[in-house]
């Protein structure tokens, strides 16, 4: 009996550490992150593998993703306003990925305006009901109610700038990285910058179909330019510029440089996937899974360059 009680409270522990838990720390004055978890989307997270950001001004609150399901989108809401009373004026979504916009309808519904740069646009119209399908299959009821809702307002520039209570948001955006869309929004006042799916610490990065390796590294180069004190990525701890380049950058250029000697050299695909370096980057979270992957698509991306 003892034995059995003891399992059920281990067990009930552990259900309860892996319920989605949205929860908003600082990172600077008025700035705030959710860091959410870096394994695959579940059930018990909702979906909601990935950061979030807040800022508070004045004039209202602005928050950075909108996470992955409607009911998950109610969840961000109310860890907002365990932060600030002010309402949510807008919501960005940094790129088309499941969890930075499915979250849409819920804010649209409570007024929000929804920005996002014009090149997220196909990709979101594209891909958004099979991102919804494939959360169904793994969330299941938790995914009710969520309708792909595409934002209400489109940047078109590479850089813009916004103001909201005299807190100025800065658009970073130049063709896109993990999807078409990806845009970052540096926060000058503040010496932060939320990268979105530009930087991936801590865990292997994904390159998708859609992604684009070569205009990724040009992202890149905005912020080493910037030099932000503060880097709330996409996935992974809060960073600095030093361990983005580690995690992200230096991957990258490394995959890019092997398969652009490969695909001159004529090596067939699978040859040069497996003759990749990878060792560098084993230390990252889910590198076994993700790496076959990522090198096959970057082979075709050199190959079509």
């Amino acid at each position: 009996m003892k034995k059995w009680i003891t399992a059920l409270v281990a067990a009930t522990v552990a259900v309860v550490a892996n319920a989605l838990e949205v929860r908003f720390e600082p990172v600077a004055d008025g700035v705030y992150a959710h860091i959410g978890e870096k394994g695959a989307r579940t059930y018990e997270n909702e979906g909601l593998n990935a950061n979030l950001g807040l800022v508070v001004t004045p004039a209202g609150a602005v928050l950075i993703d909108s996470g992955a399901t409607f009911q998950s989108a109610r969840q961000i809401h109310e860890a907002v306003r365990k932060v600030t009373p002010q309402p949510i004026k807008w919501v960005i979504n940094t790129g088309g990925q499941d969890h930075r916009w499915l979250g849409n309808g819920y804010f649209k519904a409570q007024g929000a305006e929804i920005i996002a740069h014009e090149n997220a646009r196909a990709d979101m119209t594209n891909r958004g009901n099979d991102h919804l399908q494939a959360l169904k299959a793994v969330l299941k009821e938790k995914a009710d109610g969520t309708v792909p809702t595409l934002p209400t307002r489109w940047l078109t520039g590479r850089d813009e700038r916004l103001e909201l209570g005299g807190v100025v948001f800065e658009f970073r955006h130049r063709g896109g990285a993990h999807t078409p869309g990806d845009t970052m929004v540096w926060l000058p006042q503040k010496n932060v910058l939320f990268s979105g799916d530009v930087v991936y610490v801590d865990r292997m990065l994904g390159v998708l179909p859609v992604s684009h390796t070569g205009r990724w590294l040009e992202t890149f180069a905005v912020i080493e330019q910037l030099n932000p004190r503060v880097i709330v990525p996409g996935h992974g701890t809060v960073t600095n510029v030093a361990t983005a380049r580690a995690d992200t950058k230096a991957y990258l250029v490394a995959l890019r440089e092997h398969m652009k000697k490969a695909v001159a050299e004529m090596t067939d695909i699978s040859e040069a996937v497996k003759s990749f370096d990878a060792a560098p980057f084993k230390r990252l979270l889910n590198a076994d899974e993700l790496m076959p992957g990522n090198a096959s698509r970057t082979y075709l991306e050199l190959e079509r360059e």
